[in-house]
């Protein structure tokens, strides 16, 4: 009964105020000064920064790995441009706007239906796909007690049946606008609750509960959501095929022109349908948030959060930054073992599982523990040389990795060099990057020699890319 209260209530809140709000957020658009960042700040900076929506097709994780639609596109886009790729989740569409607007972000990366009225400071991109939008009703209630007894509503398969009828859809989203394109068109009114809270499937979901009646949504996500919801009903369309797009500020031309040619290229290819049917057509992949390691169903990384989270704490670590560092090492396996000779979650070497008191590695507790005091170990020597935390936590990763001397070996090199020693990206990663050559590993100021260094470059940025992910969707 929650939830329907707090529908209701912001139902009845929004109907009365619906002329007040639209004048309000029509002053609050026109006072937002579009910033001019554009294509050449982007590449200035290396950082192309986008936001998604969280759900169980765009953006979500699943067993330790960030995945969805969105963000493989994402993840191709920023790989050809060669920018680094800052993912942020929000699914109400006016703070995106405002924020796109604002220069925060750059790019909305979602199903956003293209418009030709979409004209203060928004333009859309090439689309991504093509989608009807589809009334999602109720076929029958949820037998939750499987008695096989099921009463079967009568569903709308007339546009005209709309009228007088109550739609729940998100905020300032392209379904509004063709809800109520569609009441002219019928010449009949359409009770049209726009919800700033609620994004695209938590709406299905509450029509599947029968907490609300209907809501509109994309078709292919709509056809994705009834191995959710088999009870619900898809069928009945409310638009023609509409180009599904990303969002850019009206003063990013060049940005919007590269997205442009880049998407009708990538279209193209055998990737982009690899990427499409993963999360639409693939039967399995659809069923992935069934499972408890979903971070939108289940909440879980692993079988082993709770561990890390204990043990994280004892020494004030985000447990989420263990987590990828575990993901990174041993995929969650715990009885896993390197070529050379590393064991466990943690991949902890005989010699430091005996220096940190591991007596089985193969037991996950003992293995964590063991690992996060190896990391506090680094972390303690490497504090009065790297006294900015968030810097520090780069050469302890690395250290964790290839051996704290030859980060220290990194760091003087780069102080030879004129390079910053304190500073990991483009300074010590480089030397680090670039110590299997003999320029390098036979300089006077390298004590440790030799080594392989592009593992623990990648190994760097992996985690902490794989981090930012899991601070997105795990508290």
């Amino acid at each position: 009964m929650g939830k329907i209260f707090t529908v209701i209530l912001s139902a009845l809140a929004l109907l009365l105020s619906a002329c007040f709000q639209e004048k309000e957020n029509d002053a609050k658009d026109t006072s937002i000064e579009l910033s001019e960042r554009d294509l050449n700040e982007i590449k200035e900076e290396g950082v192309v920064r986008v936001v998604t929506n969280y759900n169980s097709t765009n953006y979500f994780v699943y067993k330790g790995t960030p995945m969805g639609y969105q963000l493989e596109l994402l993840q191709e886009f920023s790989n050809y441009m060669g920018l680094k790729l800052d993912v942020t989740i929000n699914n109400d569409l006016s703070t995106n706007y405002r924020n796109l607007k604002k220069g925060a972000i750059d790019i909305i990366a979602s199903n956003l239906a293209a418009t030709l009225e979409k004209n203060d400071g928004i333009r859309f991109s090439e689309p991504h796909s093509f989608s009807r939008q589809i009334l999602v009703q109720q076929r029958y209630q949820p037998d939750n007690g499987n008695t096989g007894n099921r009463e079967y509503n009568k569903l709308i398969r007339n546009q005209l049946n709309l009228a007088g009828e109550t739609i729940y859809v998100q905020k300032e989203s392209a379904y509004a606008k063709r809800l109520r394109n569609l009441a002219q068109e019928i010449g009949d009114s359409i009770n049209i609750v726009e919800i700033a809270d609620y994004e695209v499937e938590q709406l299905i979901g509450l029509v599947a509960s029968g907490e609300i009646k209907y809501t509109v949504c994309d078709e292919n996500l709509a056809r994705v959501n009834l191995n959710y919801y088999p009870n619900l009903d898809v069928e009945t369309a409310i638009s023609f095929p509409q180009k599904l797009s990303w969002a850019v500020r009206s003063t990013s031309p060049d940005l919007l022109n590269v997205i442009d040619n880049w998407l009708i290229s990538f279209k193209k290819t055998a990737r982009y349908n690899q990427i499409y049917q993963k999360y639409y057509l693939n039967k399995r992949s659809v069923h992935l948030v069934d499972e408890g390691f979903h971070s939108i169903k289940g909440g879980q990384v692993s079988d082993f959060d709770e561990m890390i989270k204990e043990e994280s704490n004892k020494f004030n670590w985000d447990w989420r930054l263990i987590a990828s560092l575990i993901y990174q090492e041993s995929r969650f396996f715990p009885k896993v073992e390197s070529w050379a000779g590393a064991q466990g979650l943690m991949q902890l070497m005989p010699g430091t599982a005996d220096r940190f008191g591991v007596v089985n590695p193969e037991n996950p507790r003992q293995n964590i523990r063991g690992g996060v005091e190896f990391l506090k170990w680094l972390d303690e020597r490497l504090e009065s040389r790297v006294t900015d935390p968030e810097e520090r936590i780069k050469f302890v990763l690395a250290s964790y990795n290839v051996g704290l001397g030859h980060v220290l070996d990194a760091m003087n090199l780069a102080e030879k060099y004129g390079k910053d020693p304190l500073v990991w990206e483009n300074n010590v990663d480089y030397y680090l990057l670039h110590k299997s050559e003999p320029k390098f590993f036979n300089d006077p100021v390298v004590k440790f020699g030799y080594c392989r260094g592009e593992e623990p470059y990648h190994y760097v940025t992996e985690i902490l890319e794989r981090y930012e992910h899991y601070k997105n969707v795990m508290e």
